[in-house]
């Protein structure tokens, strides 16, 4: 069942009025369906039952509390790429044997955080890294759990900025580079080989990429093998896209079966870290129309959601579709939704045919649940949204609307300006 739709004339999330909720907010505001999230992360799960396996929600996707401590309660665990993140998965009630670390620029004061913790697992991303873990865990009497993260070389065929398994990306490390490594970290007194990652990026809408990956994987354990280096986790990252428009990416049962069938007989645990493919299509952003304008060429709808609030058709010029929260029979329009900031990069829609609109109309800005809030800014020093959660027939507010003072917050005029 699909939770955002339209009963008659007005948009729903599950059982509330998305107008109502706009009455009560303001706008702009993101919004999250319970139900579409539980749904989500139950299938994925268990789509996987025929091999041990682990789901660690990558938190970047959506970082909100709340939506962390859906996960948590439901026996997630969490990847993160950021000690700020680490402090929020233990806030929202993880368990730190369920959290792996992953990025390529941990600072010391972030690897100290972790084996604090007791994190499962680091991903490392180059010998100068695993050097650091090491030396770090040293200082703090630690053994330090690590999987080396290795590049396939392997084309995803999504968006270049989100394209991570090629040589030229900054991420992981090459296969001969990747051996090298894991032979350091055996000769390493405070790390601990425990596996193996690999993650080839992101909106992945083809199972050909992922079965190149794996099989090249597969094949790198192997090798280890042969070397007495013997591995418990294998990490195969996340990267399975969505439909945001056009796209027909596989169905999560056909890639379920693709890394089944291709790693099962390792014997090794798996690890996955699905992110937009869960909160994805789980939430919305919602806007008002501010005004319309017409040049010699375009028409645009000015509305109160901008590139601060929701920066991917911006970046990547990324498609997501605009639905009127009230249909009505209206004539069609092209037009340009475009935001309040100070450039010409702040849209959220370019020549898109929609219903007529007008000043004080609400639109849903769909699939916005992923690297939506979790990449807004105050740039402009515009307060950032607020976000909601809905759940069945009531609605929490997850997330108050930033106010004025809240810009300032931790900024200080030093004493000879005063």
């Amino acid at each position: 069942m699909h939770h955002f739709q339209h009963q008659g004339p007005e948009l729903y999330c599950e059982n509330v009025p998305v107008a109502e909720i706009a009455e009560r907010v303001g706008t702009p505001f993101f919004l999250y369906s319970h139900a579409t999230l539980e749904r989500h992360y139950a299938n994925f799960n268990r789509a996987f039952n025929g091999i041990e396996h682990l789901v660690c929600y990558s938190a970047k996707a959506n970082t909100n509390l709340a939506i962390l401590k859906l996960f948590s309660k439901w026996g997630s665990g969490l990847d993160i790429v950021s000690g700020g993140e680490l402090y929020r998965g233990l806030k929202a009630g993880f368990e730190p044997g369920k959290i792996v670390f992953s990025g390529v620029g941990k600072r010391e004061d972030e690897i100290d955080y972790a084996l604090e913790q007791g994190i499962l697992m680091f991903n490392v991303e180059s010998l100068k890294e695993l050097e650091s873990v090491n030396a770090r865990a040293e200082k703090a009497s630690k053994v330090a759990r690590v999987a080396i993260r290795v590049n396939p070389d392997v084309d995803p065929q999504t968006h270049p900025y989100i394209c991570t398994g090629l040589y030229r990306n900054k991420f992981g490390i090459d296969s001969q580079g990747a051996m090298d490594a894991y032979l350091l970290a055996q000769r390493l007194k405070h790390i601990q080989v425990s596996g193996i990652d690999c993650h080839i990026g992101s909106q992945i809408t083809e199972s050909a990429p992922f079965c190149d990956a794996l099989l090249s994987l597969k094949g790198f354990v192997a090798t280890l093998r042969e070397k007495e280096i013997h591995l418990e986790y294998i990490d195969v990252g996340g990267g399975l896209g969505i439909t945001y428009d056009q796209e027909e990416p596989p169905e999560l049962a056909e890639y379920a079966r693709v890394v089944v069938e291709v790693l099962q007989d390792t014997g090794l645990k798996l690890i996955l870290e699905p992110g937009r493919v869960i909160v994805g299509n789980a939430g919305i952003l919602v806007t008002k129309v501010l005004y319309r304008k017409t040049g010699p060429h375009k028409r645009f709808v000015i509305v109160d959601a901008g590139m601060n609030d929701l920066l991917r058709p911006s970046l990547y010029e990324a498609y997501h579709a605009i639905v009127p929260i009230y249909r009505r029979d209206k004539e069609m329009m092209n037009a340009d939704v475009v935001g309040p900031i100070c450039e010409s990069s702040d849209f959220l829609a370019r020549d898109r045919k929609l219903a007529s609109v007008d000043p004080g109309d609400l639109l849903a800005v769909m699939s916005a649940g992923a690297y939506g809030f979790s990449m807004s800014s105050n740039y402009c020093s515009r307060l950032r949204a607020a976000e909601v959660l809905v759940r069945e027939d009531d609605y929490h507010i997850i997330r108050t609307r930033e106010e004025l003072p809240d810009l300032v917050k931790g900024e200080k005029i030093p004493p000879f300006l005063t």
